[in-house]
C-alpha cells in the first residue's frame, strides 16, 4: 500500500466534497456497531448538507492515490447549539455549556476504511483536523459498544474524557459524550 496523503477542506469547499468520501462513509458505517443501511446513508447525506453550512466547518480526507481511505469533519459549536442539551441525567454548569461560536470544536465523524486501519491514519486525520484551530476544547460522541473499542482507546489516548451520555434525537442510540480541554 502507498502512503496516505491528507487534504484539508474548509467552508464551501468542505460542503462540496460529500461525493468524494460518501463511499468510505457507507463502507465504514455498515459495520457493527452502526449497521447502517440505505435509509441511514440518506439521513447522513441530509445531515452533512446542513452540518457543512456553519462557519468553521473543516473536513480532512485521507487518500491513497485517488481513493479516499478515511475522513473526518467537524465545526465550531454555535452560541445556540443544542449539543449539551442532549446529555442525559448530567447537570452541567452554565459556564461549561455556554458557547460563543469560537470556544468549542465538535468532531462529527472520524472514520477509516477497514483495510487501512492500524496504520496511524485516524491519528493523522485527527491531527490534521485540529491543526491551527484556536479553541478552548474539543468534543465528540462515540458509541459505547465493544465493537467500538479501538475508537474508545484512541480517544482516551488522545486526551478525551467522558462527560456524559448523549441522546441526540428520538430514535438515536446512546453515545458517550467526550471532551478534550486544550487550554
Amino acid at each position: 500500500m502507498a502512503e496516505a496523503t491528507f487534504d484539508l477542506h474548509e467552508a464551501t469547499e468542505a460542503a462540496s466534497q460529500l461525493d468524494a468520501f460518501l463511499h468510505a462513509y457507507e463502507e465504514v458505517y455498515q459495520e457493527p456497531p452502526y449497521c447502517e443501511g440505505p435509509s441511514d446513508v440518506a439521513e447522513f447525506i441530509e445531515h452533512y448538507q446542513v452540518q457543512a453550512q456553519p462557519p468553521g466547518i473543516r473536513l480532512v480526507l485521507a487518500r491513497e492515490g485517488d481513493e479516499v481511505v478515511g475522513f473526518t469533519y467537524g465545526y465550531l459549536l454555535a452560541p445556540d447549539t443544542r449539543w449539551w442539551q442532549n446529555l442525559q441525567e448530567v447537570p452541567l454548569p452554565d459556564a461549561f455549556t455556554r458557547e460563543d461560536g469560537q470556544r468549542t470544536f465538535v468532531i462529527i465523524e472520524l472514520a477509516v476504511r477497514k483495510p487501512w486501519r492500524r496504520r496511524g491514519i485516524a491519528a493523522e486525520l485527527h491531527a490534521q483536523l485540529l491543526a491551527g484551530l484556536d479553541v478552548e476544547r474539543l468534543t465528540l460522541t462515540m458509541r459505547p459498544e465493544p465493537e467500538a473499542a479501538p475508537a474508545q482507546s484512541a480517544y482516551a489516548a488522545w486526551g478525551y474524557r467522558k462527560v456524559g451520555v448523549s441522546h441526540p434525537w428520538d430514535d438515536a442510540p446512546l453515545y458517550d459524550c467526550m471532551v478534550r480541554e486544550l487550554r
